[in-house]
């Protein structure tokens, strides 16, 4: 079949993105799915920094690629195998396939998939396969997934089914901000009842765990950033407290103001100032986790004598290590029943010709998070 993608070409391009236009909507050739795999109609696809490191090079991607990571969808078709979906179920994607049977899928941990992993880094899906050509040559799934097209063919382990209470809009949101800023509150750092917590870098990811502390039943909730906005914002919340990262002595302040640090600093701004920070601000016996993506080759100093003489913890998380067909259904519970208001996190929607316009805004920080519709 034919559909519209946006194909990203070339990496690097200058901003503002409106202008040299990284993303081209162009007329792709979508072939059928395969056994174990399904067609989906994207219904609505995130605007996330994952996507925007493969358009400024940070994250290096093999090239050409549909971008889109972070989608709701609508089963189309069903490949050979698939027997426990039906043509019209509301899907989430999931932005890792989970193969349930390697190494690391059979003790649980999902999120470090190992094929899931492989498939991701060569563009193709978790079988191998390729379904996407444009002018007779191939071209890349980009986390097996290519949200931003009209129709995408994934693997059956990167779709979860979920309830059509929530709108298809709202339900895009779990597919990586959600699923990521919560599960690492929940899963990586266990925040207890009561336990203080930290966030740096307030985007769809941070914001989302912020929501995940509130409600883990976090005592203290810190939010910290470089705008003002963004606190003010955190605030109405459920945060506790709000600091702007941009001030020369945030560290002293944030430890004054908590006596000494909080339980848990998570750092989500992909960034070594932000690690840096989050280290800072982390208590005695206290765990600094990243869920922070940073450009290839950046490292975070840890002083090895404090891990030891203050038995810190520095924990990494991807994905809020998360398995996806356990934690999606049961976020988006936690949001029907009010508990997790992540459609406060919606910034704004807008056309899929309208892309490269909708990074400008990520890129500046003033979305949260845009969704495009198709």
């Amino acid at each position: 079949m034919l559909i519209q993608s946006a194909i990203l070409r070339q990496s690097g391009l200058p901003k503002p993105y409106s202008e040299s236009r990284p993303l081209i909507i162009e007329q792709i050739e979508l072939s059928g799915p395969g056994p174990d795999e399904v067609l989906v109609r994207i219904a609505a696809a995130g605007v996330c920094h994952s996507d925007l490191s493969a358009i400024n090079g940070d994250r290096p991607r093999p090239l050409p690629v549909a971008l889109g990571h972070e989608a709701s969808a609508v089963i189309e078709e069903l490949g050979t195998g698939v027997t426990d979906l039906r043509r019209g179920d509301h899907v989430v994607m999931s932005f890792l396939p989970v193969c349930g049977t390697c190494p690391m899928c059979a003790i649980g941990r999902a999120s470090q998939c190992e094929p899931g992993f492989a498939a991701n880094a060569a563009g193709t899906l978790l079988s191998g396969s390729r379904h996407i050509r444009c002018e007779g040559v191939e071209v890349n799934h980009h986390s097996g997934v290519s949200a931003f097209s009209q129709y995408a063919v994934v693997s059956r382990r990167s779709v979860v089914k979920i309830t059509s209470e929530i709108s298809l809009t709202n339900a895009a949101l779990f597919g990586c901000a959600v699923m990521t800023g919560v599960g690492t509150v929940v899963n990586t750092c266990r925040v207890a009842p009561g336990a203080s917590v930290a966030i740096v870098g307030l985007g769809g990811v941070g914001l989302s765990g912020l929501l995940g502390a509130v409600a883990s039943g976090a005592g203290r909730i810190v939010a910290i950033d470089i705008l003002q906005e963004k606190l003010d914002l955190a605030l109405t919340l459920g945060a506790t407290d709000a600091f702007l990262a941009t001030s020369p002595d945030a560290a002293a302040e944030i430890r004054n103001a908590t006596g000494g640090g909080v339980d848990h600093a998570i750092e989500m701004a992909g960034s070594a100032r932000a690690f840096d920070l989050a280290f800072a601000i982390t208590r005695r016996g206290g765990t600094t986790a990243t869920a922070g993506l940073a450009r290839a080759g950046t490292e975070f100093p840890v002083p090895a004598v404090t891990l030891v003489a203050e038995e810190r913890a520095v924990r990494g998380s991807y994905m809020g290590s998360c398995v996806p067909s356990r934690d999606i259904p049961r976020y988006i519970d936690l949001f029907l029943k009010g508990k997790l208001p992540v459609d406060r996190l919606l910034s704004s929607t807008g056309p899929l010709e309208e892309i490269n316009e909708a990074f400008d805004r990520l890129d500046s920080g003033r979305a949260v998070r845009h969704v495009v519709l198709m």
